[in-house]
This record gives C-alpha cells, sequence and structure tokens, in this order.
C-alpha cells in the first residue's frame, strides 16, 4: 500500500525544508504541489509497475489552493496510507524570518503582520486536519530535521509516536503538543548553588528533583493516567502523541520529569522520542 505525506502550513515555517528532510530520507517529494493535481499523482503511483510507495507532497505557497485540500486527503485515504502534517510558528519568528530573507509574503500585499494574520485564519481547517503538527519557532534546520526523523523514520509502523517534550514556561509553552502539564509547584534545585549550572540530566539534579514526596505523588499520577491514556489513543487510531511537561527555565525540573516518564513509558512498550526544548538555554 502506498503511503502519502502532504506537508503543509504557514509560510516560513519551514515546508521546503521539511521536504528536503524528508527526500533525503528517502521519500518521493514533489515540492510545491497544486491540489488539484494530488489525485492524479495518486493515480500514477498505484499503476502498475510503479515502484513508489512513499510520496511527500508539499502544499501551500498559494493560500487559494488550500481550499481543495480536505476533499483530496479524503479521497486520497481511500486506499493508501495518508498523513498531513502542518508546519507553524509564533507570527515573531516568521516576520523575523521574512525581514531576514527579504522574501516578500504570499499574501503580502498590506504588510506582514497583516499577511500572516490573514494565512494563519485560512489554513485554521487544514491544521485540525493534520494528523501532526510541528511548531518550528525553536527549531533550527538540524532540529528540525531530527524531529522529523523521529517522526517519519524509513520503518515507521502502525503504532502511534509519542514524544515527550520538557520546556520552560518563560520561553512560551509549546504551539504542537497534545497535553501540557506544569510541574512548576516542585522544589527548583536553579536555588540550589552546586545545582544550578547542573541540568536535569545529571544525577544529582534528578535525585533532588524526584526525591520530594510531591515529585513522587506527581509521577505516580502521571503514571496512572499514561498507563490509561496511550492504549485509549491507540485504541482510538492516533498516529502521533506529544506530551510535554514545563518548568520555570526547562533545565532542570521538567527535564527529570521527562525522563522518568520516558522510562516507565517504555514499560508500556512504547519507545518515545524525548526532546529539551529550553535545556541549552
Amino acid at each position: 500500500m502506498a503511503e502519502y505525506l502532504i506537508i503543509t502550513g504557514l509560510s516560513g515555517a519551514g515546508r521546503s525544508q521539511a521536504g528536503a528532510t524528508l527526500e533525503d530520507m528517502g521519500w518521493f517529494v514533489i515540492d510545491n504541489m497544486p491540489t488539484a493535481l494530488i489525485t492524479k499523482v495518486a493515480e500514477l503511483v498505484g499503476a502498475p509497475g510503479s515502484e513508489t510507495d512513499r510520496v511527500a507532497l508539499v502544499v501551500g505557497r498559494d493560500a487559494g489552493q488550500l481550499e481543495d485540500l480536505k476533499a483530496a486527503v479524503t479521497q486520497l485515504r481511500v486506499g493508501s496510507r495518508v498523513k498531513v502534517l502542518f508546519l507553524e510558528a509564533t507570527d515573531e519568528v516568521l516576520i523575523r524570518r521574512f525581514e531576514g530573507t527579504r522574501r516578500r509574503h504570499p499574501l503580502g500585499r498590506e504588510g506582514v503582520t497583516e499577511a500572516i494574520a490573514l494565512e494563519r485564519e485560512r489554513l485554521e481547517p487544514i491544521r485540525e486536519l493534520a494528523d501532526v503538527v510541528v511548531d518550528t519557532s525553536e527549531l533550527n534546520v538540524h532540529q528540525l530535521r531530527e524531529r522529523l526523523n523521529d517522526l517519519f523514520t524509513a520503518d515507521e509502523s502502525d503504532s502511534m509516536q509519542l514524544s515527550l517534550l520538557s520546556f520552560g514556561f518563560k520561553h512560551g509553552v509549546p504551539l504542537d503538543v497534545d497535553s501540557v502539564f506544569d510541574c512548576r509547584f516542585l522544589p527548583n534545585p536553579h536555588w540550589v548553588e552546586e545545582l544550578r549550572p547542573l541540568t536535569g540530566l545529571d544525577e544529582p539534579v534528578r535525585d533532588y528533583v524526584l526525591g520530594s514526596e510531591d515529585a513522587k505523588q506527581f509521577i505516580a499520577k502521571l503514571d496512572d493516567l499514561l498507563a490509561f491514556l496511550l492504549p485509549a489513543y491507540v485504541k482510538e487510531g492516533k498516529s502521533y502523541l506529544t506530551i510535554a511537561v514545563g518548568c520555570t527555565g526547562g533545565h532542570h525540573r521538567s527535564v527529570a520529569i521527562v525522563e522518568e516518564l520516558a522510562r516507565r513509558v517504555r514499560a508500556y512498550g512504547f519507545d518515545p522520542g524525548v526532546h529539551h526544548r529550553d535545556i541549552a538555554r
């Protein structure tokens, strides 16, 4: 059965870079794909003798063509495996990217800010259609490549792709997660002089964070919740799930909690991708 990945999202969020990454991973990639031709490509891929079975289609430079994308995806899903990847970023980051490259926004008749707002509004129905949303605001080219490799590796199976993310609230709540847990109520290693320069990956910090009674109860409750939720999501057919844990800066508490959660969910048969967004800040 052929497998298709539709790559779409906001202008400036990294669609072309995502396409290049998928091509390096062995996908057959078509950039700037007109929506009207998606089903035609499917006919060619499904023709006898075709050796192409993993196709990534980058859609979205002309926002007007996205109006028919939902219908095309629905039609394509009959007889094929289809995923939709939606890339987005914050307004501030998108504005910086357009200013840095001196590119004109496709809808930028009245200025970049207004164009981004208009495009975001137009794309909301497509975002709701997406199987996975990736916020590229804090990702450089190499980090985006790593994230896509985690999500769309060549040996991807039908099982749910689980990602665990730590972050710092002072750097903003990530846009592309399904569930967020706040661990700022736990004792903060930042205020312990010898622990401040370390991170939640270091044993002294891990022992300090996980050793508190509140942390033990928090982990136990999360463990019970995930033991219930993860099989339920798999049964429902969810393809991707991202769970985020935040503390103040994203260096200590959230990192330690995410690492412990990763250890526990592996016991349920999952192999989660683990990302610490703000650990190096």
